[in-house]
């Protein structure tokens, strides 16, 4: 999906993965990432956050939730995290990493409620009365106030398999009498996922239904003396979309793929974020007509249709066999057949953190001088430096 682009604005991370393999100093089944770009990227849009007045809050599940990321996010102004579940939640604060925004995409456990309120949230994101409820009970008793995101839903909304859960927006009118009662648990503003797409086709922005319930229920709020501040819409954040979320109301965004360059926009428009991740393998072995590279990073939605391959001696570009759903990626099936060795480099829509594989974090790709700041799993734990 990405080789395109990236073998165009990115040909040295390309160069130094190769290098990195063919020297042994990464195995197959890693993701390279090359901190350099990936700083370069959350630079411009933090810039572009500043002058259109969004604040951003950085995800980290693209890449394998990867804690020196996140510190080097951190440093240059994207202050706080947006995690999509609480495995990711305890790993930044492990990291003692700031918090934006938990429960959004995956709701906080009972058992860990109090931990995430103690430690500090901007915000919390509920889907239920009872969750709310819950955060109001343990907050008083913390002697704290916690600010809260509703998500907010209704049957014409877009969702996906998955993701269900929110508040009803054709029963929110009955619940406010209950949401406006808690005094510890602080309702400052509305989210919803997705609220926005590209389309591929016409190469335009596109609002999906759910940002017209947002309005619908930022105004029954307000119409109920309750004016809420935030509205959080996110998808796809990036240089080229912050101005859009401003246009619909929004005052947060959660750039994920846009770090690496990896949104579906990257892949067909030129932005100013460019292509900071690649995956590499290497051939295993031949069977029949077909070789077959090692496996474990790759994503059913990757849209994986290319690998350029480098034996040593010669460079050149190969179609990947489709992959089946169903089945475990021990290994990624090859069109024809190559050398043994070869090192494998694809570039496709991932998700690190639902992957087995390792993530090498290299520094120095842009000047020519590669240098792994640290290899990790694909949940963040450093496996060596």
């Amino acid at each position: 999906m990405f080789m395109e682009v990236t073998k165009r604005r990115n040909a040295e991370l390309i160069e130094a993965a190769i290098q990195l393999h063919q020297t042994g100093a990464i195995l197959p089944d890693t993701y390279v990432l090359d901190l350099d770009s990936i700083e370069a990227n959350g630079k411009q849009m933090q810039a572009a956050a500043v002058e259109h007045g969004i604040e951003l809050f950085y995800m980290t599940k693209q890449f394998g939730r990867n804690p020196l990321i996140a510190q080097k996010l951190v440093e240059l102004g994207i202050t706080h995290a947006v995690v999509v579940d609480f495995r990711e939640a305890q790993v930044m604060m492990d990291h003692h990493l700031p918090l934006g925004n938990v429960g959004h995409l995956v709701q906080i456990p009972q058992h860990l409620l109090e931990t995430v309120i103690n430690y500090g949230s901007k915000y919390i994101t509920v889907y239920s009365l009872e969750m709310l409820n819950k955060i109001d009970e343990i907050a008083k008793r913390l002697g704290k106030k916690q600010d809260v995101l509703i998500r907010i839903v209704s049957d014409e909304d877009q969702l996906y398999p998955g993701q269900y859960g929110g508040f009803k927006i054709e029963e929110l009118i009955d619940q406010l009498s209950e949401i406006k009662k808690y005094q510890s648990a602080q309702v400052k503003g509305l989210t919803s996922f997705p609220c926005f797409l590209f389309n591929s086709e016409t190469k335009e922005l596109e609002a999906t239904h759910n940002v017209q319930t947002i309005q619908k229920a930022q105004a029954i709020f307000s119409e109920a003396g309750v004016p809420l501040r935030e509205l959080n819409i996110p998808s796809a954040t990036c240089s080229e979309t912050i101005p859009f979320i401003k246009t619909l109301g929004g005052t947060q965004g959660e750039p994920g793929h846009a770090l690496t360059g990896t949104t579906p926009m990257h892949a067909l428009v030129d932005l100013p974020e460019k292509p900071a991740m690649v995956y590499v393998s290497e051939i295993s072995h031949q069977f029949e007509e077909h070789s077959y590279c090692f496996g474990g990073g790759y994503y059913r939605r990757g849209h994986l249709e290319n690998v350029l391959l480098d034996n040593g001696e010669e460079r050149y570009q190969a179609k990947m066999e489709p992959f089946a759903d169903e089945n475990i990626d021990y290994y990624l099936g090859i069109k024809g057949k190559h050398r043994i060795g070869a090192t494998a480099i694809m570039a496709f829509r991932t998700q690190i953190f639902v992957t087995r594989s390792q993530v090498a974090v290299v520094s120095g790709i842009q000047v020519g001088k590669p240098k792994i700041e640290g290899i990790y799993d694909s949940q963040g734990k450093l496996i060596s430096r």
